[in-house]
């Protein structure tokens, strides 16, 4: 082989594996802040932000001390709205307060909560309880992507706090294209989500997913892009948002 080529091979060889060494050189916390960048998300504090979700109205509200959480409907004309802030669940019907059983307020509020924490992903990867962790690089047919496991302290947690999720941010745009999520309650289980729509609304990217169960009786959450490529999940729903609103507010905290 002629020296020149040689050569060429390995200033080739020196470039990959610079980029490599780069990329192995970020911290968790630096590729989950420049995904919150690169979304928009942060905006979450300091907006009113509403969609639709199914049925129901969703609104996230930034305070001096936090998000105040809603969603909205309706049954038999009799209009609902549901509360979550600071951890405090209430009940609206026809915007009179009634008292809810603490068994059922406790499933209100998780699901209220799980609905506004993947709208507002990856910028709930920056809260106190969250425990980050970079796994390495995986690849898809076309792209490569920051792998991160994500595990939450039991203070602070929730009550799904032993939950665990994967994400893979795509290594250019930092965006999530997918995340999976491995769950305890009603027997335990695995879902994997494939983002299959951006939306941008006032400088938030706004993400629809494919979201999927897997076929394999012993199937592990930290495989589940391999096995999703494998084909050895199934589509159970679309996870897809409308009506989406943005208005950003001027918060005067002390």
């Amino acid at each position: 082989m002629p020296k020149s080529l040689i050569l060429l091979f390995g200033l080739l060889l020196c470039t990959a594996c610079s980029t490599s060494t780069k990329k192995e050189k970020l911290d968790v916390n630096k590729i989950v802040q420049q995904a919150i960048d690169s979304s928009g998300t942060d905006k979450f504090d300091k907006a009113i932000v509403q969609f639709q979700f199914r049925n129901k109205i969703y609104r996230s509200i930034p305070t001096c001390n936090g998000l105040q959480l809603q969603r909205e409907f309706e049954i038999d004309s009799i209009a609902f709205l549901d509360e979550l802030y600071q951890g405090e669940f209430n009940r609206f019907e026809n915007e009179t307060f009634i008292q809810v059983k603490d068994s059922m307020a406790n499933l209100y509020a998780e699901s209220i909560n799980s609905v506004h924490y993947f709208v507002q992903l990856p910028f709930r990867l920056n809260d106190e309880a969250v425990q980050k962790k970079w796994v390495g690089m995986e690849k898809d047919e076309q792209n490569e992507y920051f792998k991160i496991k994500v595990s939450f302290a039991e203070s602070g947690g929730g009550q799904d706090f032993e939950d665990v999720y994967y994400f893979w941010l795509d290594s250019d745009s930092y965006l999530i294209q997918y995340l999976a999520y491995s769950f305890k309650v009603n027997g335990g289980g695995i879902r994997f989500r494939n983002a299959i729509q951006q939306t941008k609304v006032n400088g938030i990217t706004f993400l629809d997913y494919e979201n999927y169960r897997p076929t394999l009786e012993h199937a592990k959450v930290e495989n589940s892009l391999n096995d999703y490529l494998k084909g050895t999940y199934t589509l159970l729903s679309k996870i897809e948002n409308s009506d989406i609103s943005v208005t950003e507010v001027d918060l005067l905290c002390d």
